[in-house]
């Protein structure tokens, strides 16, 4: 297919992994010396086939690893892939490569915008969720015990290849969680991508490429319009996160053993329940949005249940926390976010927060 091309950032374009010539010719000229970062499975598939090709095109590239999993997207292996660097005396003129989905973007875009003091970077992602969501934006980070991505910094990349093709071979659970962040797109901004996903997902789920192409090229320009009008989080770039403070919170409680898809499935469910409760969603988008995520075959359900109590602590360390009160993003419609004067997210009364957690652990995923 020809290249589509977004904001000059992005290029959707399939086989770049089978021919990376055009890939290639466009970063060459970003570094000196070339290092791709990638999980040991991804190196097998397609790392090694890419760093053969960049040498042959006369670059001087290098592959480093770290163990799969947001369990290992810690300080500790960025210090492990620091000092492989170190070692093999790559300075300033160098470029990092991330292959693989959101935990390789996240640590080594974080990697790349510290090392040396900041050196370039290029996103090759492998996952649906790193397509639409880990990829664009310039977020990266590390986990800490104490909560997700709570270390890290932004830092934008110079380009972003999606090869569609890398999504045949994907797991239906890690097709799920990316389609998860696209419902969440197509419900703060675009009832016309929700409506699409709601029609359409026997073609997504079979990975049609036309399909999932204009699915993926709309989410990105979501999320890529969000990002340039509040790059740093300080309003708007907010509504990215519905969902999230309760789908982070039961990642956390989970100890990460909970896909993140999954997690910000229930996510959407209970905030937009706690929007019912506070008169600013209809029942009945909120009955469609169960039933989007039903489709998608999200299990909406918890692996254990939690206390109240200790599920409102995981939230407190939320980014959108203020005063150690967690806020939400709500929606008053799908494809509408509520502004709340610019700053995009509001406290909820923790009477209101109990009885939407109540819900979900008695109702929604006990069903």
């Amino acid at each position: 297919m020809n290249a589509i091309n977004i904001m000059d950032t992005v290029t959707i374009q399939r086989g770049v992994i089978a021919d990376p010539r055009p890939l290639i010719a466009e970063i060459a000229s970003l570094g000196s010396r070339f290092a791709i970062i990638t999980h040991p499975s991804l190196a097998a598939l397609y790392g090694k086939t890419l760093q053969n090709s960049m040498v042959s095109s006369h670059l001087d590239t290098i592959l480093l690893t770290f163990p799969e999993g947001e369990i290992h997207k810690t300080r500790a292996n960025k210090e492990m892939l620091e000092d492989r660097l170190l070692e093999s005396g790559y300075g300033r003129d160098s470029c990092i490569i991330a292959l693989g989905g959101g935990v390789v973007s996240d640590l080594a875009g974080y990697l790349a915008a510290t090392y040396c003091r900041g050196v370039p970077y290029v996103i090759i992602p492998t996952s649906l969720l790193g397509m639409v969501d880990a990829a664009i934006g310039g977020k990266t980070g590390v986990n800490t015990p104490y909560g997700k991505n709570m270390i890290g910094a932004v830092c934008q990349p110079k380009k972003i290849w999606i090869d569609s093709n890398l999504l045949q071979t994907l797991s239906p659970q890690e097709m799920r969680n990316g389609i998860v962040e696209i419902i969440k797109h197509g419900l703060i901004q675009d009832q016309a991508l929700f409506d699409y996903l709601d029609t359409h997902s026997q073609q997504i789920m079979a990975r049609d490429p036309k399909t999932l192409e204009h699915v993926i090229y709309n989410s990105c320009m979501i999320k890529m319009k969000i990002v340039q009008e509040d790059e740093k989080e300080t309003g708007k770039r907010r509504l990215l996160n519905f969902g999230h403070t309760i789908g982070h919170a039961l990642e956390r409680l989970h100890e990460f053993t909970v896909p993140h898809g999954e997690a910000v499935a229930i996510g959407l469910a209970v905030e937009s329940y706690i929007a019912t409760l506070l008169k600013t969603l209809d029942f009945s988008a909120h009955e469609q949005i169960i039933q989007i995520l039903k489709r998608y075959q999200l299990p909406l359900r918890l692996k254990r249940a939690f206390p109240l109590e200790k599920i409102l602590d995981a939230m407190m360390m939320d980014k959108k926390s203020l005063k150690g009160q967690p806020r939400f993003v709500m929606i008053d419609a799908i494809g509408s976010a509520c502004p709340f004067h610019g700053a995009y997210c509001t406290p909820v009364d923790p009477a209101v927060i109990k009885q939407g957690l109540e819900w979900m652990n008695h109702v929604m995923c006990r069903h």
